[in-house]
C-alpha cells in the first residue's frame, strides 16, 4: 500500500479506540496525558481536528492539528508500524499543513521529544528545519 491508496478525512468518533491503538503502538501516548479526551476536545472545536488516513475500513495513520490563530500545531502523527515507509506520514503532514494554511495560519510549529532522533529526520526529510526556541512548560493540574 502507498500513499496514493489511502482516503483522508476527519476521524470519526467510531475511530477513536482505533487512533488510541494506534498511537499506543507508536509510543505517543504519555500517563499524564488522556488520548481520548485529547481527540474529543479536537474534534469538537472549530480550531482543530484530527485527520484520518484509510486504508479501506483500516485506520492507517492520523494527525491531531490545531491553530491557535498565531500559529498551526500538529500533534499524534501516527502511521501503523507495516505501512511505514511508504509515504503516509508525508502525506499526512501535507494534509496538515493544507488545512491550516486554508484558516491563514502563516507557520507551523511541532514538538519531537529530544530522544527521537528517527522522527527528527524525518521532518528535516519533509524541510523542517530546527527552531531557535527554548520550551518551557508549567503543569496547570
Amino acid at each position: 500500500m502507498r500513499a496514493a491508496q489511502v482516503e483522508i478525512a476527519q476521524l470519526s468518533e467510531a475511530e477513536i479506540e482505533a487512533a488510541v491503538a494506534l498511537w499506543e503502538e507508536g509510543g505517543l501516548v504519555r500517563p499524564w496525558n488522556d488520548p481520548r479526551a485529547d481527540i474529543r476536545l479536537a474534534l469538537a472545536g472549530p480550531s482543530s481536528t484530527v485527520l484520518a488516513a484509510r486504508a479501506g475500513a483500516r485506520l492507517a495513520a492520523t494527525v491531531m492539528v490545531g491553530w491557535d490563530g498565531h500559529r498551526g500545531w500538529i500533534y499524534y502523527l501516527a502511521v501503523a508500524r507495516d505501512l511505514r515507509r511508504r509515504g503516509i506520514g508525508g502525506l499526512m503532514v501535507k494534509e496538515a499543513e493544507d488545512w491550516l494554511a486554508a484558516r491563514g495560519a502563516p507557520k507551523l510549529n511541532l514538538l519531537v521529544r529530544a530522544e527521537n532522533a528517527a522522527v527528527v529526520g524525518f521532518y528535516e526529510s519533509l524541510g523542517y528545519r530546527r527552531g531557535e526556541m527554548i520550551l518551557l512548560q508549567r503543569a496547570l493540574g
